[in-house]
């Protein structure tokens, strides 16, 4: 059961009026006689906590002579049989198993070392290696040792000490210290000290270590997860990086691998069993919560989807229930979006695109080269994409006055006259200004039959107001028309009072305002109908205030909304919206929180759904790559990798081809 002052977590209870005598004479009689009874096997043992299973071994044994693990392991097969066995062993002997399992043979399954190492605690620990040692009458550091190496290998054996502090109290000047001394260790040293990042992560305190993050996101403008996937690699990156997310959040580290044991084709099964066994009467429900804010799913309906038969219904019972059916946020998730908003606000994160302006430059000569490569038959792409893809955009307009000067031509009709399909595409729209740009796909999304919404809400939910006036001007001047008047006409109702409001350009640019942001957190409150008080406003005078706080208020102020919003409802206001709101206003919505929060990330989501599954957006893919070359895609490169356990620089690599791949990997500048 739960420690004292804590409330129990795990999704396995005690099983009351318990009768281990009783228990080992039902599965005596489900496997006695030709073939068993699986339903009835399964629906004791998961009904059980650990503690009756042992006491349910021992009763066997003194009833029959027989060991009850043996007789299951005969009587069960394939995967039912080894969750069954799994959940009759002490975790102790339980994790030993794994670990024999994972260092026995040839190879080894560092997956496996990493998650039970990574994410026991102390205790846990202890009684793992006690349990190693006599089951298998070895050493368990010693075997782990002879199996591993270098810093992966030292690594591990400091976390098989089961040292780490657990001392709640924590000094402001030691977690500065810290953070500083992992940024010189990787960030700002050449090469890498290793022994630095093993000594912090693998010595201090949960609680300390939480503020040793912030304060190293403060300090460096990027997380912790980020400078390890730069300075380290192969198993060592991977063992430090489940470390911090273990503490982080223990549960959201275990949803994960629950998440991708069942994601694609195929199952892990022997995660899913690990997983599902270990953290049955610990963090379950924990678990349960972060998968289900995490993924938009019911970690219940995705094994029920994965899987099949009494294998399925263990898993299930283990699961303990179907969170979708709840329709609500979680208080723990409700805290975890608190402090993403509040490390949002503190976090001092320096924007970088991946195109530079070019030392040396030469428009006339660029502009010879250009001409070189679309002059007689045949056209040299791959010299128009290394001049285009290397120059900032005010030095490629400057190439279309020399072009025009030296030759007499309009450089962006000789392109659109040799190049074609996306590649033309994405070589024109670099070379018209970023307000040029944005207007032109304004007016694709409203000309002609349909509207293209998601374009509208991704332009006009992500620009600053000088960005927002430069388009208005563009747009006056390409097509003779007030933006405004055109969003006005192509949309209807709220959305259209939310791109209305936005092509003003009119947000606030100051600090937040803590009195205000309480009142406006209220008024989103009762907008989500999550407020527990009331006001005498009209729902339209209720809808008009929501619309004005989003669209007007500053970045900073909206953060402190956001929190205070939390604090109000204890909901995330990106989950209420999702849930609460629908259609093309709910995206828009969307779109400004998530701008709010962390644009990079907003823009990597978005690269990553063009390029996923079947086909790719590639309307979407060269929209942002252009948009964002000069901005922040070096930023998004950063949160796409920590988004999506991947670069973009690979996705790209691997879901386009020619030499429009060759194209957006230049504006790219890089692999993470």
């Amino acid at each position: 059961m739960a420690p004292k002052g804590k409330v129990y977590r795990g999704s396995v209870k005690e099983f009351p009026g318990f009768d281990a005598s009783q228990d080992a004479e039902a599965l005596y009689n489900a496997m006695k006689g030709f073939g068993s009874d699986k339903e009835a096997i399964l629906d004791l043992i998961t009904s059980r906590n650990n503690k009756q299973r042992v006491e349910i071994c021992q009763a066997y044994k003194s009833q029959y002579g027989k060991d009850l693990i043996a007789d299951l392991k005969y009587e069960l097969t394939g995967k039912f049989e080894r969750l069954i066995v799994s959940l009759m062993r002490p975790p102790p002997y339980s994790d030993a198993k794994e670990i024999k399992d994972a260092i026995a043979g040839i190879g080894t399954d560092e997956k496996c070392l990493i998650e039970i190492l990574a994410s026991r605690t102390n205790q846990e620990i202890h009684d793992l290696v006690a349990a190693y040692k006599d089951a298998y009458e070895r050493d368990l550091e010693a075997d782990v040792v002879g199996d591993t190496s270098g810093h992966f290998k030292k690594m591990l054996v400091v976390l098989l000490q089961g040292a780490r502090e657990e001392d709640d109290v924590v000094s402001e000047d030691l977690v500065e210290q810290d953070a500083k001394d992992l940024l010189e260790a990787g960030e700002l040293k050449w090469g890498t000290d290793e022994a630095q990042f093993i000594y912090i992560l693998g010595r201090r305190s949960k609680q300390h270590l939480r503020l040793v993050f912030d304060e190293y996101l403060k300090i460096s403008g990027k997380p912790i997860e980020r400078s390890i996937r730069g300075e380290l690699s192969g198993d060592f990156e991977k063992l430090m990086l489940a470390v911090v997310k273990c503490i982080r959040s223990t549960a959201e580290y275990f949803a994960e691998r629950l998440y991708k044991a069942m994601k694609g084709l195929g199952t892990r099964d022997n995660t899913l069993i690990r997983i599902m066994v270990s953290r049955s009467e610990i963090d379950m429900l924990d678990i349960r919560e972060v998968f289900r804010t995490k993924y938009e799913k019911s970690l219940y309906n995705m094994i029920k989807e994965d899987t099949s038969g009494e294998y399925k219904k263990a898993l299930l019972k283990l699961c303990g229930g179907d969170d979708d059916a709840a329709g609500e946020f979680f208080p723990e998730a409700a805290q975890v979006a608190y402090r993403m908003w509040e490390l949002s606000a503190v976090a001092k994160v320096e924007l970088r695109g991946t195109v530079q302006p070019t030392g040396s430059f030469n428009d006339d000569g660029d502009a010879q080269v250009l001409r070189k490569a679309m002059k007689g038959i045949g056209t040299d792409e791959g010299a128009i994409i290394e001049v285009l893809t290397q120059r900032s955009n005010a030095q490629r307009q400057q190439i279309l006055k020399a072009y025009k000067a030296h030759y007499g031509r309009d450089l962006m009709a000789d392109l659109k006259s040799e190049l074609s399909g996306s590649l033309a595409k994405l070589i024109l729209g670099l070379m018209l200004t970023p307000a040029q740009y944005d207007a032109k796909q304004l007016r694709k999304a409203v000309e002609g039959a349909g509207t293209d919404e998601s374009v509208l809400i991704e332009i006009m939910a992500t620009r600053n107001n000088q960005e927002i006036k430069a388009i208005n001007e563009a747009y006056q001047e390409a097509y003779n028309k007030q933006l405004e008047d055109d969003l006005s006409s192509d949309t209807s109702g709220h959305f259209k009072r939310i791109l209305v409001s936005l092509a003003l350009g009119n947000r606030d640019e100051g600090p937040e305002n803590l009195t205000q942001a309480h009142e406006d957190a209220k008024v989103v409150a009762e907008t989500l109908k999550l407020a527990d008080v009331s006001s005498n406003d009209s729902s339209d005078s209720l809808e008009t205030r929501f619309l004005s706080i989003l669209c007007t208020r500053s970045y900073p102020h909206l953060r402190r909304v956001f929190q205070e919003f939390i604090k109000l409802t204890n909901h995330d206001v990106e989950h209420a919206i999702r849930k609460r709101m629908s259609g093309d206003v709910r995206d828009a919505f969307l779109a400004i929180v998530r701008s709010v929060k962390n644009k990079p990330a907003f823009f990597a989501d978005k690269l990553y759904k063009s390029m996923k599954g079947a086909g790719t957006d590639e309307r979407t893919l060269t929209r942002i790559m252009i948009s964002r070359s000069e901005i922040d895609l070096f930023n998004i490169r950063g949160e796409f990798m920590d988004l999506f356990d991947k670069s973009l620089h690979r996705m790209i690599e691997k879901d386009t081809s020619g030499d429009y791949r060759t194209a957006l990997l230049a504006l790219c500048g890089g692999e993470d």
